[in-house]
């Protein structure tokens, strides 16, 4: 021990310790040619092999076992080969692994008169059915601390659980009376480094049958260092600074079985017996079959838990949400139940922050400390939800009030519109019970750094500053209830905008009602003053003897026809800015012909494709395309019906109007009269061109315009 630095525990090289220790032996083989590279242990004596280098490995266990060795994987388990016998008689346990330095074969002394392994699988299965009725992780723990020491038959069995801080906590006990209590004593973390650690997630059992061995060095024929990885060897030796601790402790043989949760090292079963006690390999398959179903049965506790704990706080929020969704506005709502959201969540007192307004329940600091918190948490920003059962370490002015907050959990509705949701947890004063003072008094002092293993006497220590952890079914329920208020803010949000909303579309609704009233009385009026004028100019033609005022007339009329046909579609349809050209041009074409006489019924082919336009430009189109039938009538067919053709069609940005004819041709547009210089005004009022051509025989005239006005137009 005086050799060694003790300060370096960390760092020690455990995996590599050079030895084995020595009531066993270690061959290693080439993983090729099976020869032995190197041994360990008193192979010499108990082999007869005076000249290990080079043996085939074949002859030295059998070639059965040389092949199964052989086969061996790498970087898993030892495999079991079986009962290994020398010459004179001794038996041993052989098991073999694969390793860097080669294949490594494991000898260790048999058990003497070990139980039928079909006694010991019912064993295994009647202490798994014991684990399964465990009705909490205390009782589960005290079963297989009772189990782990009927199977070993060590004088104390610790089951030893690491916590947060990696410090662990003896959760189950069972001792012989002479052997000292640990129970609920606990060990700092410095008793077992991060390295030994790592190696008991590696070998789930691990046994040092004598703590006062001396070691057996690893020996190899070429003479190469024997620092080699046999981290999975079972005889591996163990750390001189671990001897030591187990002789303080007063220990003759140890052995811990690790406790494997979802692939995390959740504890260890620690196993002391005051006197040399070797361990064999069925007892070792059977402890670690028991730390299997041990640690499975762990997590069907934890789950069990946690689904219990989320049930009842989903239904603490869902009443809770309930409560603030029907009641006045949701500040109104919060203000009547900051009680209930103080005990949704399990707090000591609540604070509820919004802008300038506080509310409180329960116990909580001062409303200067209050604020100041408040804006501390804010200014997290990211952090929406955050929890600490340690407020103090992240907070030092939380020292001035850790007597009603040493435990935060605080949500965060709102950054930008200050809202924030605090849960204090009072301090709980705790007594620790170490085996031994953890703290570190002198780092240059070996036995300073021994202190809390070279004394396992209790050391009680006061711990302050802490409150109640928040367990992480809570922290997510804070988070589901934060999600839940937000969305029963937007809610009423939307609920006021549809409010509005519906007010607006009513008034909206009051606004067209009166719109279409004043058009349809427009329209009522325009139509009768319309029909008037129309039936003036008709009684004035029949009783006029003067010639060619009949048909001037006619024409005339004819023109107030297309022009009392819009608004007669204007009254008719919902749309008031818009008409549908297809089914304006239909009821204008029939009213002309109704005019015209039911002889051109027949001669009338449309082709009208449907297109929306303004109600202005509809109107001029409507006047053009009257004009056209008129016009076709005078001078195509001479006052008879003949075949026309009305075709209405868009032309990407544009329509087209399209009247043709299958008569004389062309007239004389030398003289052009009233119709022509309307026609003229229309086409250039809606910004659009017009072409006559021949249609062989006939005239074909076309009107192209734009289908919206052109901007400024």
């Amino acid at each position: 021990m005086d050799t060694l630095d003790l300060t370096a525990c960390d760092r020690e090289p455990i995996h590599a310790p050079g030895a084995i220790q020595p009531h066993g032996l270690l061959l290693v083989a080439d993983p090729s040619s099976l020869k032995l590279l190197g041994v360990a242990g008193d192979v010499e004596s108990k082999l007869g092999l005076s000249d290990w280098s080079g043996q085939p490995l074949q002859d030295v266990i059998g070639s059965d076992f040389a092949l199964r060795a052989k086969s061996a994987p790498a970087n898993r388990p030892a495999i079991y080969l079986g009962k290994f016998r020398t010459s004179d008689g001794e038996a041993f346990d052989a098991s073999a692994h694969r390793a860097e330095c080669g294949v490594i074969v494991e000898l260790e002394p048999a058990e003497h008169g070990s139980r039928p392994g079909g006694v010991l699988l019912g064993e295994i299965e009647a202490t798994a059915a014991a684990l399964e009725r465990a009705a909490s992780i205390d009782e589960l723990c005290a079963i297989a601390a009772k189990e782990f020491r009927r199977i070993t038959g060590y004088d104390r069995i610790m089951i030893y659980r690491f916590l947060d801080d990696d410090s662990g906590q003896v959760l189950g006990e069972d001792r012989d009376p002479s052997m000292r209590a640990f129970m609920h004593h606990r060990f700092p973390a410095t008793d077992i480094p991060k390295q030994a650690r790592a190696l008991y997630l590696r070998n789930l059992v691990r046994v040092i049958p004598d703590v006062g061995y001396a070691p057996a060095p690893l020996r190899f024929a070429d003479g190469r260092a024997p620092e080699v990885d046999i981290s999975d060897a079972a005889l591996r030796s163990v750390s001189p600074i671990h001897v030591q601790y187990l002789k303080n402790m007063g220990v003759g043989a140890s052995a811990s079985v690790s406790i494997v949760k979802d692939g995390v090292l959740w504890g260890l079963a620690a196993c002391h017996n005051s006197t040399p006690k070797p361990i064999g390999f069925d007892q070792r398959a059977a402890a670690r079959a028991v730390a299997g179903a041990f640690g499975r049965q762990i997590r069907v506790k934890d789950d069990t838990d946690a689904f219990r704990e989320r049930v009842r706080l989903r239904s603490y929020q869902d009443d809770l949400v309930a409560l603030l969704s029907r009641e006045g506005t949701l500040e109104e709502a919060i203000s009547n139940h900051v009680d209930e959201i103080r005990r949704a969540l399990g707090g000591d007192g609540v604070a509820i922050l919004r802008g300038r307004d506080l509310l409180t329940s329960g116990r909580c600091p001062a409303e200067r400390e209050i604020r100041a918190l408040a804006q501390w948490s804010l200014s997290r920003g990211a952090e929406q939800v955050f929890s600490t059962d340690r407020l103090v370490e992240i907070y030092p002015t939380a020292a001035t009030f850790e007597g009603v907050g040493a435990g935060l959990l605080a949500v965060t509705l709102s950054v930008s519109d200050p809202w924030v949701v605090l849960w204090f947890r009072a301090e709980e004063i705790e007594v620790v019970e170490w085996a031994g003072n953890p703290h570190k008094e002198d780092p240059s002092d070996p036995q300073a750094i021994l202190t809390p293993r070279s004394s396992f006497e209790v050391w009680r220590e006061t711990v302050r500053g802490r409150s109640r952890r928040w367990t992480p079914a809570e922290v997510e329920a804070a988070g589901r209830l934060r999600s839940a208020v937000i969305e029963v803010w937007q809610s009423r949000g939307l609920m006021e905008i549809n409010r509005r909303l519906a007010a607006t579309i009513e008034e909206k609704d009051l606004l067209i009602q009166q719109k279409e009233f004043l058009i349809g009385e427009v329209n009522h009026r325009v139509q009768n003053s319309l029909q008037l004028v129309s039936s003036f100019l008709a009684l004035q033609g029949r009783s006029s003897n003067q010639p060619g005022l009949a048909p001037a007339l006619e024409e005339a009329r004819r023109r107030l026809t297309a022009v009392a046909l819009v608004h007669r579609r204007l009254y008719r349809s919902d749309q008031v800015e818009t008409v549908d050209v297809s089914r304006y041009v239909d009821e204008l074409v029939a009213d002309v012909v109704s005019s015209l006489g039911e002889n051109w019924r027949d001669k009338l082919t449309l082709d009208l494709a449907p297109i929306l336009l303004a109600t202005d430009r509809a109107i001029s189109l409507g006047l053009v395309l009257t004009e056209l039938m008129i016009n076709a009538t005078k001078y195509a067919y001479g006052g008879e019906a003949g075949p026309l053709l009305v075709t209405v069609m868009e032309d990407r940005a544009s329509f087209r109007l399209v009247v043709a004819d299958k008569g004389v041709g062309a007239p004389d547009l030398t003289r052009r009269g009233f119709g022509s210089r309307m026609m003229d005004a229309l086409v250039k009022q809606i910004g659009g061109e017009m072409i006559r051509e021949d249609n062989r025989p006939g005239l074909k005239v076309t009107l192209t315009a734009p289908l919206v006005a052109p901007k400024g137009g």
